[in-house]
């Protein structure tokens, strides 16, 4: 009897692990897709790593010393509070990316062929996502090796730094699949470009550029909330970079809030995302 249950037994786990890994080996196909056809496509390509450079030239050296001044810093110091935030926003705009991509698959059909065939239906999706966090980790490297040219450090070693990259990849991730969700609701990719637009208020309207106590005391506590904010906030700590004193309850527990908003993101788009798909056949 007790060797009939083994058998059993061992028989679910082996079910179970051929289709984790099935899953596993198409999602790693579909992101390759992606990449390739990024890599591919020379001019989207620099066009998407030319953002986080733009940033930096931007509001480190164009607006910087005006912001310095506004928070009462010299404009050095006021780069090492900013690029952080640069970290965070520069996640944040890849919701465009992947909103526009998804919805040139849905309209080209190409979802509507993988889904035909005999691959992972989560990966159909998951690999959108696993390409979007592999083009975040190289934008994070051009960023940061920017930044240290300009003079921006981690001062608190690699343990921190580790740490506070993880804490973005998780936002990119949950923002990745925003995208993906926003991609399987827009009608095609012209108002995925529209809806783009609403992102800058999500990526502003945060402590990236200006401290919130700068702000009005009803806009600052908006901000205070925002999901960015929080990761702002708890990868400052983690690079030792110049912050304001936190004076609000999610600066006390930036750390926490960091991880419990990327999670809950993902817990609210990935399943309404995968009915999305399960409908769009219908």
């Amino acid at each position: 009897m007790s060797a009939a249950i083994d058998v059993r037994f061992s028989d679910v786990v082996n079910v179970h692990g051929s289709r984790i890994t099935w899953a596993a080996v198409d999602t790693w196909v579909v992101a390759k897709r992606h990449l390739l056809h990024l890599v591919r496509r020379p001019d989207e390509l620099l066009g998407t790593l030319m953002i986080p450079v733009m940033a930096v030239a931007m509001f480190g050296f164009v607006f910087g010393d005006a912001f310095g001044v506004a928070m009462d810093v010299p404009g050095a110091e006021y780069r090492e509070f900013l690029l952080p935030g640069l970290f965070a926003l520069t996640m944040a705009f890849g919701i465009g990316n992947t909103t526009i991509s998804v919805a040139e698959d849905v309209r080209g059909g190409v979802l509507d062929r993988m889904r035909s065939l005999p691959m992972s239906p989560v990966a159909v999706l998951a690999g959108r996502s696993l390409a979007d966090v592999i083009l975040a980790v190289v934008e994070l490297g051009i960023l940061m090796a920017l930044g240290t040219l300009f003079g921006w450090q981690a001062h608190l070693g690699a343990a921190g730094v580790v740490a506070a990259l993880g804490l973005l990849i998780l936002l990119r991730l949950a923002f990745s699949w925003v995208g993906i969700l926003l991609g399987l609701l827009v009608s095609g990719p012209e108002a995925a470009m529209k809806y783009f637009a609403l992102v800058f208020p999500l990526a502003m309207v945060a402590d990236t550029i200006v401290p919130t106590d700068l702000m009005p005391s009803w806009l600052g506590g908006l901000a205070a909330w925002n999901p960015l904010t929080s990761t702002v906030i708890a990868t400052r700590d983690l690079f030792g970079n110049t912050a304001a004193p936190a004076t609000t309850w999610i600066g006390e527990h930036a750390m926490t809030t960091a991880v419990l908003w990327p999670v809950a993101i993902i817990a609210v788009c990935l399943p309404l995302a995968m009915l999305r798909l399960r409908r769009l056949g219908r």
